[in-house]
This record gives C-alpha cells, structure tokens and sequence, in this order.
C-alpha cells in the first residue's frame, strides 16, 4: 500500500509536510486517540515511530484501554447505481455474491 509503514504490526500513514520540510507518521486504527512521528527520512521515521508507538502503547496499558480499535468487518458504500450495476454483473460473472466480489477487489488492491 503506498505511503504506509508498518511499525511493530501497526499501521501508519506517512505524509510530507512541506512547511516543516519533514516527513510526518500517523498511526491509524488505535482506540483513544493517536500516535504521531515526524522525520527526515525513512530510517528516522521507523525510529521515530516506534518511540511514538511504544509511548501510546504503555499509556493504554496504564489506562487498560486495548489499544488497537476493533472493527466489525460491515461498511455502508454509496456509489452511482451505474457502478452498483456493474459491480453486480461482474461478480454474477465470477459467480460471487457482491460481498465476496468487493470482499475480493478491495483485497486485491490492498496487497
């Protein structure tokens, strides 16, 4: 996946910010809140992150909050009802259901 990094089995967004010329980590999918990083470079970034990681990592243990967010594996899309249509023609195609068929693309495209 482009512009991501994963620290320690999680997650993080990485982004440029161009106004502090430096590169800037957010964790995604943690409870509570989040854990940022900012660098100069990948090698700082993992550094970085993996310090900003293990801080939110013993507040949660202190709080007893878990610290990765649970999710339920259901979404609510909206899309045009030409796309609807499409997506539901090509998975009758593959003989999916349009749940594997999106099931299947988003994993495709995830990798």
């Amino acid at each position: 996946m482009k512009n991501t990094m994963v620290i320690d089995g999680y997650r993080a967004i990485i982004q440029f910010d161009p106004e502090i010329d430096m590169f800037r980590g957010e964790f995604v999918g943690l409870n509570g809140g989040g854990a940022d990083f900012h660098a100069r470079d990948v090698a700082g970034l993992r550094k970085e992150g993996a310090v900003s990681l293990k801080v939110f990592l013993e507040m949660c243990e202190e709080d007893g909050v878990e610290p990765a967010r649970r999710y339920s594996g259901r979404f609510n899309v909206r899309i045009s009802p030409e796309l609807h249509a499409s997506a539901a023609a090509a998975a009758a195609a593959e003989g999916k259901s349009l749940n594997q068929w999106v099931a299947s693309a988003l994993g495709a495209t995830l990798r």
